[in-house]
């Protein structure tokens, strides 16, 4: 496959061209199982291992390849399979923080154009958890689409449609449905060849009903939701890669269970610009917009222009990214005295072997 058909421009060419990578040839993640990366390129796709230098470098702090990385892979003909030997910088890239207490960042996938964030409207509609994707999306230099699924089954589709055109300020909101296709011609009207186009949202959304239908084949396995409250289990277990008719890539991605925030600052203040605008309108510029005198972000309250809902999601998210700022500077410092303490213990220990010289 030519690589200008995985999405190879300029950008990568003359990232290439700086790198000085002879001995190596440009291949695209396509597949992501278990410490293994399917690599495709202008050669027979193979599955692709980290070499030594690469493993201790991602081991110390480095990037691990993710899905839609461009890599400088190694080939080895006699074993079918490569050595990836550096990842090429990203152009985008969606990312969390790591599930659990670990402070971390996980990248999810890499080199998208378009982010397509998954909503059933079914029992698990969650307005809130749209608004969570957004923030991130923003962030991750994507563009950002909200594709509202299982239209068919809603008999008030239009009504929860409107409440997240309520809160994805000049986004696109698109009414689908993958099992009878209706909203599908909209949905591709955003797909041009050689970009690269991410599904993302929970389990049970009908994220892998929706690559089916888009490829036209059953490739991805689905199941039914439970009744009881519309969430589903996983049924896409890996990221994976495919090429549309249209020649457009589309990235599959198993549901997250949570999307915790990342270094999304500039993302929430995107998501949220109309609460930042009034924000920015208070009589005092250390508002906390509970109960102060001349608040703007109060006086919509009353009025009606802002819901109540949206500022406490708002809060929430601010309160959550703040958190985690907090936590990574602590780390960052508790890493820093670290690596002093190691290096005074060894200037303490040439100091001792100096004097037992001199002895």
């Amino acid at each position: 496959m030519l690589k200008k058909d995985l999405g190879w421009d300029a950008y990568f060419e003359a990232i290439w061209a700086d790198g000085k990578m002879e001995e190596c040839v440009p291949a695209r993640v396509v597949s992501q199982q278990r410490g293994l990366w399917r690599v495709a390129g202008e050669f027979e796709a193979c599955w692709a291992e980290p070499s030594g230098k690469f493993r201790k470098e991602s081991e110390e702090g480095g990037d691990w390849p993710a899905v839609g990385d461009w890599v400088a892979v190694e080939m080895r003909p006699e074993k079918q399979s490569a050595l990836i030997q550096r990842v090429l910088p990203r152009r985008s890239r969606f990312v969390r923080k790591v599930a659990g207490k670990q402070i971390a960042e996980q990248v999810i996938v890499a080199n998208i154009d378009v982010a397509l964030i998954v909503a059933a409207l079914d029992g698990d509609f969650n307005v809130r958890r749209v608004e969570r994707y957004l923030a991130q999306c923003w962030e991750s230099g994507a563009r950002p689409v909200v594709v509202l699924n299982k239209a068919d089954a809603c008999a008030d589709a239009s009504e929860l449609a409107a409440q997240i055109e309520g809160i994805a300020k000049g986004v696109p909101v698109l009414l689908v449905s993958a099992k009878t296709g209706e909203g599908l011609e909209a949905l591709e009207a955003h797909f041009k060849k050689g970009q690269t186009i991410v599904l993302l949202g929970s389990s049970g959304v009908g994220k892998s009903s929706l690559v089916n239908r888009l490829l036209q084949e059953e490739r991805q396995s689905t199941f039914a939701v439970r009744e009881s409250d519309s969430r589903g289990r996983h049924t896409t277990t890996s990221r994976d890669l495919f090429l549309l008719p249209n020649g457009t890539m589309l990235i599959d991605t198993p549901g997250l269970r949570e999307l915790q925030l990342w270094n999304a600052g500039e993302g929430l203040a995107q998501t949220f610009a109309d609460v930042d605008e009034l924000a920015s309108k208070c009589r005092f510029t250390d508002c906390q917009h509970v109960n102060e005198p001349g608040c703007a972000v109060q006086e919509a309250l009353a009025s009606g222009k802002l819901d109540a809902n949206r500022l406490e999601s708002w809060r929430k998210l601010q309160r959550e990214q703040e958190f985690l700022e907090r936590k990574v500077d602590s780390e960052i410092g508790a890493a820093h005295n670290k690596r002093i303490k190691i290096l005074m213990r060894q200037v303490r220990q040439n100091y001792r072997d100096r004097d037992k010289g001199k002895n």
